[in-house]
Parts: structure tokens; C-alpha cells; sequence
């Protein structure tokens, strides 16, 4: 498929409203499911480490599953993929309405919503980038607050729906808001032109790596042949008769002379796609190979080895709160009238805050990302050390607010990631990064819960959270001390597209 080049406008923001609006309606419950939470804990009577694995699923599946929601937005555009996860997302919150037990939920609600989500945020992102160059940061900027904004707003929705219709209806009514996603998803028009280049050109631009197997197998069949034929020759020399019998020969074995060419023929087949077949092969395996000395490469980066560490503790101990600070809430035994507004409405709505600020922080020349990243990862860990000193509403919404704030460091991750490894490596390393993400957000929840249901208070699991973020906090910050810059300064023995990140450098 050939693109056009990219409008910066138009109908591109027609995109970027649309992909607001589908981060908005998928991501909404997923993140705000700190509310259903109690409601599933009061209904099933699990214990909260076993209740956490569907909230820590739907979020976290999105992430693990990120090179297979790639390779489906890349194989069938993100029209479909779109129209498609719609039906997921609703289908999965409306079949959680009639669960019987949390095992049901953990299909319906953590796999299926969680996968949906994971396909629709890879659309919305493929689409926006097609459509923006010069102004891209601003167009992801703007669809990235859709989760955040569903977060806030999804947060007192699904309380008051629940006090209105209860659980199961709550759940049914979020499901059918979320098919309006099938009209965004129709709206994401393919930005793609057939008439720019001529067709061969297009299928070799499509499917580059079949063009080359094919090259490299049209040279073996060839020379294949070239033996069979030279076998033949050679074969027909020792045979030979005098000209006046073979003549007599020849008439008398037409049928015979037609089977051995049709022999032959059939011999070539079988040459031509076995060949095929062994340098497809050969090709893939020599690509899955690179794959890996790419990324063993990559590790022997200290700072995106301390990067990896960090960004999976900080979804191990960060991500939590958005999850169970209502639960928190109601073990201070905080009255419902003292609350002013969901404690997950304001995480939400200073995520958005947050994103914004400091996405505009890293766009000053003064300021180094990768400090001001480490910077969020350290204050995350002092707050989350505050959680258990907190005993009124008051006192849990402002970390909560502080929490909120600082989770939006997610603006500024990918920034770090090109300052490391270069922006050459940018996707390859992005996904490693994005996939122990999702396993920190996977794990985190249920950790947390596990540590309630032995000791019977949070103040444990808070402590243990707060560690585990200050541990990847302190790893990265000695990862990129000055003292480190002789070593990692001998990027001679790295490839050319990997680069040492250079503590004096600029955002």
C-alpha cells in the first residue's frame, strides 16, 4: 500500500476526533474499574488479589498483546480492526453483566475488553500518524487524553449507573455506549493512494521480503534446471543411434516422448517450490535471528536496561491506586458523604493535567527528559509511601491528584526512548518497553490485593509499591550519572543506529 504524503489537516482532524472519542469509550471502564471493583468483591466474596486480576487483565492484555495487535492493524488497516474491536468491547462488557463467578470475568472483561482495547489504541495511533507529520505530537497528544478523559467521566457514570440499575445494568448500558466506537471506526478513512505508483511497483512495496525470496529462489530454480537439462543432454549423448533408426524411433514412441516431457515439466514444479519453499524458509529464520541480535544489542544499553527495569516496577507499584483507592478509601472507613467526587475521577482528570505539563516540559531544550522522567518515578514512590498515612478524604484526594499528575509521565516516555536507543530503534525498543509495561500492569493489582488478604490492612502493599517504584527510580537515575558515561560512551562496539544516552543531551 502507498501513501500519500501526509495532509497535516483536512479530514486528518476528523481522525484525531474520532480517536479521541474511541480511546474515550473503550479505555473509560477498563481504567475506572476501581468502581466495579467493590461491587465484584461484595458480589463473588473473593479475595481482593483475585478480584484484582480483572481490572490488572483488561488494562495490562492491551500491552502484552501489542506485536499481534500490530500485525492486525498493518495486515487489515485500521478500519476494520476498529469496526471489529468495537464488537469486542462491547461484547466483552455486556457478556460481564451476566457472569456467574470472577473466572467468567477474567475471559469477558480481562481478555476480551482488555484485547479490544489493545487493537483500538493501536488503530487510533496507526491512523493519527498517517495523517500528521509536522504537527504529530500535537494529534497524539490530543487523542492520548481520551483515556484519561473516560477515566474522570466513566468513574461517576458507572457509580451512579450501578446505584440506578445496579451492577449487571451498569455493565449492559456502558457495553451498548461503547458500540458508537463502530461509527468512529467507520469514519478512520485509509489514507492511500492506487494510482501513484504502478502496480508491480505497489505489490514490491507491499511485500518486499516475498519480492526478495522470490529473486533468490528464480536463481535456484534456474540453476535447477540448468542441471536437469545438462543431465539430459548427457543421458540422450550415451543413448544415440544412427539418424535413420532414430527418426523410426521417434515416431514410434510419440506417446511415450510426450509422457517423459510431461515428466519433466512436473520435475520443474517440484524443483521451483520446494526451492521456494527452503529460501522462504531460510529467509525467515535469518530474520528471526536478526531479531534477536537486535534486542541483545539493545540490553547491552545500561540505560535501557535500567529503562526496562524501571518502567515494569513503576506498573508494578504505580498502577495499583487507580485500581483500588476507592477500596482504600472505604478501609479508612471514610464516609460516603464526605466524598466531593470519585477519588478515580481525580486521578483521571490529573493524568490528563499531567500529560499535558509535562509533554510541554519536554519540548523546552533546558530540560533533560530522562531526568525529568526519573524525577516523576521518585516523587510516584514518596506518594505512594504517604497512601497509608492518609485517614480522611481530604488527605487521599491530593495524592491521589499528586498520583494522577505524575502518571502522566507517560507523555514523556516515548521521548526517553528515542533519546536512548535512537530513533532508528525507536519501535523495536518500544515494543520491549510496552510489553514488561503490560506486565506490570498485569501483576501490580493483584500483588497489592495479595498483600490485604494476608495482612488484613494496605498499609504493607502501599509500602511494597512505593519500593518497587524508587528501586526502578534509583536504577535508572545511577544508569545515567555522569559516571556511567565511560562506559556507556563505548558505543564504537555498538552498531551505528544504537546510541548511549548522553546525560548532558536536550529533550
Amino acid at each position: 500500500m502507498v501513501f500519500r504524503k501526509p495532509p497535516d489537516g483536512g479530514w486528518g482532524w476528523v481522525i484525531v476526533v474520532v480517536s479521541f472519542f474511541t480511546q474515550f469509550l473503550c479505555y473509560g471502564s477498563p481504567l475506572a474499574v476501581g468502581v466495579l471493583y467493590l461491587e465484584w468483591l461484595d458480589a463473588f466474596g473473593e479475595g481482593k488479589g483475585k478480584t484484582a486480576w480483572v481490572g490488572s487483565l483488561a488494562n495490562g492484555i492491551g500491552l502484552l498483546a501489542s506485536p499481534v495487535c500490530s500485525i492486525c492493524v498493518s495486515s487489515f488497516g485500521a478500519r476494520p480492526v476498529a469496526i471489529f474491536s468495537g464488537f469486542m468491547v462491547a461484547g466483552g462488557l455486556m457478556m460481564s453483566s451476566f457472569a456467574p463467578n470472577i473466572y467468567f470475568l477474567y475471559v469477558s472483561y480481562g481478555i476480551v475488553v482488555g484485547l479490544g482495547c489493545g487493537l483500538l489504541y493501536t488503530a487510533t495511533v496507526t491512523i493519527t500518524c498517517q495523517y500528521f507529520d509536522k504537527r504529530r505530537g500535537l494529534a497524539l497528544g490530543l487523542i492520548s487524553t481520551g483515556s484519561s478523559v473516560g477515566l474522570f467521566i466513566y468513574a461517576a457514570l458507572q457509580k451512579e449507573l450501578i446505584e440506578l440499575y445496579g451492577l449487571d445494568g451498569c455493565l449492559l448500558i456502558v457495553g451498548a455506549l461503547s458500540l458508537n466506537i463502530l461509527a468512529c471506526g467507520s469514519l478512520m478513512r485509509p489514507l492511500e493512494s492506487s494510482s501513484s505508483l504502478p502496480p508491480e511497483k505497489m505489490c514490491v512495496d507491499k511485500v518486499p521480503e516475498q519480492y526478495f525470496v522470490y529473486h533468490e529462489k528464480e536463481k535456484t530454480v534456474e540453476e535447477n534446471i540448468s542441471i536437469l537439462e545438462k543431465g539430459y543432454i548427457d543421458e540422450k549423448s550415451v543413448n544415440s543411434v544412427p539418424d535413420c533408426k532414430q527418426d523410426s524411433i521417434l515416431n514410434k514412441n510419440v506417446l511415450s516422448s510426450i509422457s517423459i516431457n510431461e515428466k519433466d515439466t512436473y520435475k520443474k514444479k517440484v524443483v521451483e517450490q520446494t526451492n521456494f519453499c527452503k529460501q522462504l524458509a531460510k529467509r525467515k529464520w535469518q530474520l528471526y535471528l536478526t531479531y534477536w541480535k537486535e534486542t541483545m544489542v539493545l540490553f547491552k544499553n545500561k540505560v535501557f536496561s535500567a529503562l526496562f527495569v524501571a518502567i515494569l516496577l513503576f506498573d508494578i507499584g504505580g498502577f495499583p491506586p487507580s485500581l483500588l483507592m476507592e477500596d482504600v478509601a472505604r478501609s479508612a472507613n471514610i464516609s460516603e458523604d464526605d466524598y466531593y467526587m470519585p477519588l478515580i475521577s481525580i486521578i483521571g482528570i490529573m493524568t490528563t493535567v499531567g500529560k499535558l505539563v509535562l509533554g510541554i516540559l519536554a519540548d523546552f531544550k533546558w530540560v533533560n527528559t530522562l531526568y525529568l522522567y526519573v524525577t516523576t518515578l521518585l516523587m510516584t514512590g514518596v506518594a505512594l509511601f504517604a497512601i497509608p498515612f492518609a485517614k480522611s478524604y481530604l488527605t487521599l484526594a491530593i495524592l491521589s491528584g499528586i498520583l494522577g499528575f505524575l502518571t502522566g509521565n507517560w507523555s514523556i516516555f516515548p521521548y526517553v526512548t528515542t533519546k536512548t536507543v535512537g530513533i532508528e530503534k525507536l519501535t523495536h525498543a518500544y515494543g520491549i518497553l510496552m510489553f514488561f509495561a503490560g506486565l506490570g500492569n498485569s501483576l501490580g493489582p493483584p500483588i497489592v490485593g495479595w498483600f490485604y488478604d494476608w495482612t488484613q490492612e494496605y498499609n504493607t502493599a502501599f509500602y511494597f509499591s512505593g519500593f518497587c517504584v524508587l528501586l526502578g527510580g534509583f536504577l535508572l537515575l545511577l544508569a545515567a550519572l555522569p559516571c556511567w558515561n565511560a562506559c556507556t560512551n563505548q558505543s564504537s562496539k555498538l552498531p551505528p543506529n544504537t546510541y548511549s544516552y548522553k546525560v548532558a543531551s536536550n529533550a
